[in-house]
């Protein structure tokens, strides 16, 4: 005779011990990460109402997110420049996301000028993530914050000048942004700096002077040069001249101190600096996104 034996069912959904989660718990959470209120809300339930093991959830909610995220494309965003305030260094940083959506929100860009401001601080990419923001490294705050946006969040660029005296520019839409350094503080630096970081944003230099360009590069320009005169049938033994003329007209274009000044196309961008104090431009750094 068999016999049947009845098994019990075991309960498979996790359960939480009641606590009472207030309004003012959850929107400390959500100013804290970001998260939306839902998400802040189940994380406090889920953490038993302990605001650091609610945090914590959140970041791995994120670390998941930003594994199956890994492959996609962060090629929007907010590129942003800060200048300290003697003026002497600066950085220029992007803070990358998917969507031109998520970057044109408020709370998304004021972690991006946040985190610019911890960038002025460092000197390299390695030293920025590892600084502390708000009781977490940098890294840890974009994975939490790919968690709760749902996309991918991370540093796309990470560009640093010091000079006697640094200016920087922001183009509308945070999608470009420009530093320049000067040889000396003149009077109206600060005018003088951003007039050339403007410059440096609109014409996207390839180098600051002769010196700075590629041997690479002018390799393959010549290159490009003698074939383009002798597709125009000019006899081989003239083409090395002629090419020494086109290269010092890419210099012109693609160099900032040669280029041509954009608010006076009579003056090179060199001549300019110098005519308006008596100062050289000693560097710039360009990130854009565009």
């Amino acid at each position: 005779m068999k016999i049947k034996i009845k098994r019990k069912r075991r309960l498979t959904n996790k359960k939480y011990r009641t606590v009472k989660i207030t309004a003012s718990e959850v929107n400390k959470l959500r100013k804290t990460t970001g998260a939306g209120m839902m998400d802040c809300k189940k994380a406090l339930v889920e953490a038993e109402g302990d605001f650091e093991k609610a945090v914590e959830n959140l970041r791995k909610k994120g670390q998941k997110v930003a594994a199956n995220r890994a492959d996609r494309d962060s090629s929007e965003g907010a590129v942003l420049a800060k200048v300290n305030e003697s003026n002497t260094e600066g950085v220029v940083v992007s803070i990358n996301c998917e969507t031109d959506f998520v970057a044109k929100n408020e709370s998304y860009l004021s972690m991006a000028k946040e985190l610019a401001e911890i960038a002025l601080k460092h000197e390299t990419l390695e030293s920025f993530l590892a600084a502390d923001y708000k009781g977490m490294s940098v890294t840890d705050k974009l994975t939490e914050q790919t968690g709760v946006i749902g996309e991918k969040i991370e540093i796309g660029d990470f560009k640093i000048l010091k000079a006697p005296f640094v200016g920087s520019y922001i183009h509308a839409g945070n999608k470009i942004a420009t530093l320049v350094g000067l040889s000396a503080k003149i009077d109206n630096a600060a005018e003088v700096a951003k007039n050339v970081a403007m410059q440096a944003a609109a014409m996207n230099p390839i180098a600051l002077n002769e010196d700075g360009v590629d041997a690479s590069i002018i390799e393959k320009e010549i290159e490009i040069a003698k074939d383009q005169l002798r597709q125009e049938g000019k006899p081989e033994e003239m083409l090395d001249n002629i090419a020494k003329g086109k290269i010092k007209r890419f210099f012109k274009d693609n160099t900032l101190v040669n280029q041509d000044f954009i608010k006076d196309s009579k003056v090179s961008v060199g001549n300019y600096v110098k005519s308006a104090g008596n100062a050289e431009i000693t560097g710039f750094a360009r990130i854009s996104l565009v």
